[in-house]
């Protein structure tokens, strides 16, 4: 089994993504006390939208777990840039905040999310285990059917 954050990342076909440029005055990450705020992250393939749409109108459940973990990947390259590409020192995914632009019947938000904790956990183990909320919005930026934001704490001394 792997054992490395990366190595994981590899073991399920996956590698980290170039980061876009924030939209806005604002930063892609924080790192404050051994934290580090991850802005909310969309499901951005080389800068452009991989999806639109309303879940449960255009986008379909699936499609949405898909870009919940397209979100959460972009997450990862956030908080790889954070660490230096030393992904070993995130010690623990704190908290994963979940929007979902669906419509106002759509239930499902939380399988939708799980896209990006399934991710989490895959790739950073028990420390990718964490405390969330979803919920259901009527619109994120871009159109995109998901927006996920992170806190994680890192090491002391990183």
């Amino acid at each position: 089994m792997p054992e490395t954050p990366e190595q994981r990342l590899s073991a399920v076909g996956l590698s980290i993504p170039s980061i876009a440029k924030p939209a806005g005055n604002l930063l892609g990450f924080k790192v404050d006390g051994g934290h580090i705020f991850v802005s909310g992250q969309l499901p951005l393939e080389d800068g452009k939208p991989r999806s639109v749409g309303k879940v449960g109108e255009t986008v379909s459940r699936e499609e949405a777990y898909e870009a919940a973990k397209l979100a959460a990947l972009n997450v990862i390259a956030q908080l790889a840039q954070a660490t230096n590409y030393q992904l070993s020192s995130v010690s623990d995914i704190m908290k994963v905040s979940g929007f979902v632009n669906c419509t106002a019947d759509f239930t499902d938000i939380l399988f939708v999310i799980n896209g990006a904790s399934d991710l989490l956990v895959s790739v950073f183990g028990e420390r990718g285990s964490h405390a969330r909320f979803a919920i259901g919005v009527a619109s994120v930026p871009r159109g995109v059917p998901v927006e996920v934001e992170v806190i994680a704490s890192v090491r002391s001394g990183e």
